[in-house]
């Protein structure tokens, strides 16, 4: 109600702008008639003759002249002009008390919401808004999808939300309600077995691997599900299993593998040493060469990785790869060295420096 006293409010004063300079100009223009300056006129004769400036018979025939044009002017003035601005004043205060009114309310009907209910502010406060803290959406899509459990895409989007903000038990029911409500897949048991794994701090738990095991049945080069499943038999002890389940994924995996590395450490860390990742090219040319020639185009593919970390030190991952290579080289002063240099190239930035110290870790240098 108030919302609409406010617009009537609105109306009145907008009305009251178009009559008031009406009003205005219909007293300026009785007031400025010509018929006043030939009454004025004749007014003033009176007052010459009675003076004695000037004669009655000139007198007379001024009173016969001004008469003649006051009544001309009066005839002018107040028929025509006068029923002419009567109406105009008329027309303008209907348009002004009808039409603007309906004009308003026919524009607002065309291109506003009559039927929109009231917004409260708690209702707005719930509303999605991408600027507000990630907690705050999550909480949102919650809510949405306590209300819609069957939608797919809501879980899908949720689950690895809540793992990224370490909400692992409610990423675990997410990740279940998309295999149930969006389909089962490889990828999505991956990440329940990985939700579980997180969510038992790190340990492969029974559970956990059962879902690893489910995403391999439906795609064995799955690579997150391998690596879990080689986890699972380090975590059980069973090293040379471990380090056959991780070999085979690196066997199968592409040089450019962005999870190579993880796997590597995973192998050095069961003591097996992996040569360097050579790109497709560069395994189809090897395949031909004896030991001998492979060995030499490792070695020199390692120095020109080596020659190019000098020039540009800030790749932290170029640097761990080096040291690896040096490793499986059987060059461990050659990988310290590198390490050194690393160090130094890294030193002003406290960000690469930490990334290069966690990566040195899983390669037997040393802290």
């Amino acid at each position: 109600m108030t919302l609409w006293f406010v617009f009537a409010l609105m109306t009145v004063a907008a009305i009251f702008a178009v009559l008031w300079p009406l009003g205005r100009g219909s007293s300026a223009s009785a007031g400025g008639s010509e018929a006043v300056v030939y009454r004025d006129q004749l007014a003033e004769i009176d007052r010459d003759v009675s003076a004695g400036l000037i004669g009655v018979p000139e007198a007379e025939a001024a009173r016969v002249e001004i008469s003649r044009r006051l009544l001309a002017a009066t005839d002018s003035e107040l028929d025509v002009p006068a029923r002419s601005s009567i109406g105009l004043r008329r027309a303008s205060a209907i348009v002004a008390l009808v039409g603007l009114p309906l004009a308003a309310v026919t524009f607002y009907l065309a291109f506003g919401s009559p039927g929109l209910g009231d917004f409260p502010l708690a209702s707005r406060a719930r509303t999605a808004d991408v600027n507000q803290p990630l907690d705050n959406m999550v909480a949102q899509v919650e809510a949405h999808l306590e209300k819609n459990p069957t939608d797919s895409r809501g879980w899908t989007v949720l689950a690895p939300v809540l793992a990224r903000l370490g909400r692992h038990q409610d990423a675990v029911r997410a990740y279940r309600n998309a295999i149930i409500y969006a389909g089962d897949s490889a990828e999505r048991r991956a990440d329940l077995g990985e939700a579980l794994a997180l969510a038992a701090g790190g340990v492969v738990t029974a559970e956990a691997k059962a879902e690893f095991e489910r995403a391999v049945a439906q795609d064995a080069d799955e690579p997150r599900a391998n690596y879990f499943l080689g986890l699972a038999a380090e975590q059980d002890g069973r090293r040379a299993d471990a380090a056959a389940i991780w070999q085979g994924l690196l066997a199968r995996a592409p040089a450019d593998a962005p999870w190579r590395p993880l796997v590597e450490a995973a192998l050095a860390r069961v003591g097996v040493a992996v040569a360097p990742a050579l790109s497709n090219d560069s395994m189809a040319a090897a395949k031909d060469m004896n030991e001998a020639d492979r060995g030499a185009m490792i070695r020199g593919m390692v120095d020109r990785l080596a020659t190019r970390l000098k020039a540009n030190g800030d790749d932290v991952e170029g640097w761990l790869r080096l040291m690896r290579a040096y490793m499986v080289m059987g060059d461990r002063d050659k990988a310290m060295s590198a390490l050194t240099e690393a160090r130094q190239a890294v030193a002003g930035d406290t960000e690469r420096l930490r990334q290069l110290n966690e990566g040195v870790k899983n390669l037997g240098l040393g802290g």
